[in-house]
């Protein structure tokens, strides 16, 4: 990260985690300068903070944890590779949550015992065996059952392991990663994609970072009188109908007088 900021041109780094940061980033501190946009994910305590300073005293990217994955998987999955995708978000924290959707209940207990043994073997377990108390696994009838719970829960991370999968990702909504072999440890670390993603269901309604979001956009406009003129009666008209009779006159007094 410092290397590619250095690349960048960024000319300052400052160490600094928790709730705590984003409220010296947002108001500023002797040491640390108030910034325009917070963006990164968390946990509750950190997307707590962002909401709370959001629109008061900087702009945020989203809310941002804690982290969630969903797989969707039928039985051309393997229980292993399900079971493996689960767990790197049970890892973040004692709050995330890992969910699988399929539509086989004999797949769901090999899903199952796989996350067992699997967990077992991690050295954050005591974190996993947190996690995974909320975490679920939920056996539907057919495909489209699926497809509606995973648009509905807007899972952070969507993995599809499904026979025909891009019929299932065009009608889905999010940050979604196709086949067996494109886990989201990918997007975290090395395949492109930006890994700071709205959570608790706010895909609906909000993007992930892209670059995009590190832009402020503004717009700039110049009418001529002739131009003016040509919309005058449409401002007039709606300024008019919502009672607002300075915007109309600020039309109407340039249409009476020319500029020399």
């Amino acid at each position: 990260v410092l290397y590619a900021a250095r690349r960048c041109g960024v000319g300052a780094v400052y160490k600094a985690g928790g709730a705590q940061a984003v409220a010296a980033m947002a108001y500023g501190t002797e040491s640390i300068p108030k910034v325009d946009k917070i963006f990164g994910p968390g946990n509750r305590y950190v997307t707590a903070a962002k909401q709370m300073v959001s629109g008061r005293n900087t702009s945020i990217d989203m809310p941002a944890g804690p982290s969630e994955v969903m797989v969707m998987a039928d039985r051309s999955a393997l229980p292993s590779f399900v079971a493996a995708d689960m767990l790197p978000q049970a890892e973040h924290g004692r709050d995330s949550q890992a969910m699988v959707v399929c539509d086989d209940r004999a797949f769901a207990e090999a899903v199952a015992a796989e996350v067992q043994r699997q967990a077992a073997m991690l050295s954050r377990e005591d974190f996993v065996t947190d996690s995974l108390s909320p975490s679920r696994i939920i056996v539907f009838d057919g495909r489209e059952q699926m497809v509606d719970f995973a648009n509905m829960y807007a899972a952070e991370h969507l993995i599809v392991m499904m026979r025909d999968a891009w019929s299932v990702v065009d009608r889905i909504t999010g940050s979604v990663f196709v086949g067996a072999y494109s886990p989201e440890s990918a997007g975290d670390y090395a395949s492109g994609t930006n890994h700071t993603l709205p959570t608790s269901g706010w895909a609906h309604s909000c993007s992930g970072v892209n670059i995009d979001s590190f832009m402020r956009k503004m717009t700039i406009q110049e009418l001529s009188r002739e131009g003016l003129a040509a919309l005058a009666p449409t401002i007039i008209a709606m300024a008019d109908a919502e009672g607002l009779q300075a915007h109309a006159e600020a039309v109407k007094v340039r249409m009476n007088e020319t500029v020399k």
